[in-house]
């Protein structure tokens, strides 16, 4: 459809407007889909339209996440939505940071990176009961970019701050989500519902500035 001319900071994203999802994270994508149904877009991700995925080469999670938009809403002619995000641990100085991912390896085993936190911040003496107590102090960041095919980028940030638990509990999130429990809460990302994951997240909380900002919502 055609997008609403003007200037950037003016541009929206009415109902039926088509919109890459720029990610071929399948968790992404469905917490993305989740967020965006209310609005009544058109919803495809960078997968589904055999997009190839870009070099994360940035040094901040604002460079990478306007990179992916920027390359998926080139390649696709489309406004593009990307997520950078992580989860820095005060006790590694805000590792694994953007290399979360990374820290998965190639297999993105995540049980494998959970693992790597835990051992790291006990190698450092900062979990002497080995997970007996609440862990230490970290937090989850989101960077959602929205990026035109004219290079017009706009970026919204969210965090949500907790502590780290051992061992990792739930399977209905993604990533560090079953090692993590927000402020206020009792359960990790990895056992709550999706519903409510959404109400708190970092991510939801990007979103909610990128809905003000270019939704109405």
């Amino acid at each position: 459809m055609t997008m609403p001319a003007g200037p950037p900071d003016m541009r929206r994203l009415p109902p039926g407007t088509r919109l890459v999802a720029a990610t071929h994270n399948a968790g992404k994508v469905r917490e993305l889909r989740d967020l965006l149904a209310p609005f009544g877009l058109d919803v495809a991700s960078a997968g589904d339209l055999g997009l190839p995925e870009p070099e994360e080469t940035g040094t901040t999670f604002q460079a990478n996440a306007e990179l992916k938009a920027l390359a998926a809403a080139t390649a696709a002619g489309l406004p593009a939505l990307a997520d950078d995000s992580g989860i820095e641990v005060d006790a590694l100085d805000g590792a694994p940071g953007i290399y979360a991912a990374r820290w998965a390896g190639p297999g993105r085993d995540f049980g494998l990176a959970m693992r790597r936190v835990a051992d790291e911040v006990r190698g450092r003496g900062r979990w002497p009961d080995g997970g007996k107590t609440p862990g230490p102090r970290a937090n989850f960041i989101a960077v959602l970019c929205l990026a035109w095919p004219d290079g017009t980028v706009k970026t919204f940030e969210g965090k949500v701050y907790g502590h780290l638990v051992w061992p990792p509990r739930g399977d209905k999130g993604f990533g560090y989500d079953p090692m993590f429990v927000a402020d206020g809460e009792a359960l990790t990302f990895g056992e709550m519902e999706p519903a409510r994951k959404h109400a708190i997240s970092h991510r939801a909380r990007a979103f909610a500035l990128f809905s003000r900002a270019c939704l109405g919502g």
